[in-house]
């Protein structure tokens, strides 16, 4: 779990930094008690604000945007989601010396699973997969594009460069081969359907071996939702694959396309996070592991 900075442009986010924002611009909850959750996340730093609300601002610039169009679409995609999702309470506005806008939502309960150590997979998998299958036919009009809702394509510069940063760390002629073989995989032809854009196991809450959430819509959006596929495989072992892939009804190409963007971004995230981010470092190398065993 990290709480560290990731990036040079990543501020400094406090527990009494909070307390002063909370305070002056929303007083009824002035005097909470407000508590750092500590997560691999990366854009967002998140704090509990007594026991039914958590409050989530921007580490960096990067993340700034990502508040309004969480809010926004949030609100209009929630009443049709399968499970339990944030739910907007409050947009913040900067002040206390903090720059940005930011948010307070209610709290969920559960807790993030560990790739390896999913106390009901099959279960976990099925949840998994009709949230998937869910949000695809969410009938939501004028959704904006999902960042990760493109063609791999887009991402095979930055994935080559990652890999070769992974030089002596990792088999990279297994996963440049891997790569190349997902660059052939035909796209998506199908309109576009709304994806969360993120489904990593930091971004799913569990309870009773079920899932209980699923939280974090920066990137959520309309696309390629192949990208939603990565859980089967940052998350669920080999033996629930299976079942997650029949929940959502991915056929050969989305599978394949899925497992490309896993890979992908598990390389893309390895290197630049190897130091700042164990938790994220370590579920990437999980990844890799399993499309390379998978594969082989």
């Amino acid at each position: 779990m990290c709480a560290r900075k990731m990036r040079p442009d990543e501020l400094d986010v406090d527990a009494p930094l909070v307390s002063r924002l909370v305070a002056a611009q929303f007083p009824r909850w002035a005097g909470l008690p407000v508590e750092r959750l500590v997560s691999s996340g990366t854009e967002n730093a998140m704090f509990r604000l007594g026991t039914d609300k958590v409050v989530r601002l921007p580490r960096h610039p990067g993340a700034v945007e990502s508040v309004a169009h969480e809010q926004r679409w949030l609100a209009r995609l929630g009443p049709s989601l399968r499970v339990p999702a944030p739910v907007p309470l409050e947009l913040g506005a900067p002040g206390a010396g903090f720059p940005w806008a930011w948010s307070v939502y209610r709290w969920l309960d559960g807790r993030n699973p560990v790739a390896g150590a999913v106390e009901r997979p099959e279960r976990l998998a099925a949840d998994l997969g009709a949230f998937v299958a869910g949000l695809r036919a969410v009938d939501v009009p004028g959704g904006p594009p999902c960042p990760r809702g493109v063609p791999l394509v887009e991402r095979d510069t930055f994935t080559r460069d990652a890999i070769a940063r992974l030089a002596g760390r990792i088999d990279t002629d297994a996963v440049t081969a891997l790569w190349e073989e997902a660059l052939r995989v035909p796209g998506r032809t199908a309109p576009p359907v709304w994806a969360h854009g993120d489904l990593s196991p930091g971004n799913v809450l569990v309870a009773d071996g079920g899932l209980a959430a699923v939280i974090d819509f920066g990137s959520v959006g309309v696309g390629d939702p192949a990208v939603d596929l990565i859980v089967a495989w940052n998350l669920l072992p080999a033996s629930a694959r299976g079942t997650f892939r029949e929940a959502v009804g991915a056929d050969d190409d989305e599978w394949a396309r899925g497992r490309g963007w896993a890979l992908s971004i598990s390389l893309i995230q390895l290197p630049y996070y190897w130091d700042t981010n164990p938790a994220l470092a370590e579920n990437s190398r999980h990844v890799i592991k399993e499309i390379l065993a998978e594969t082989r």
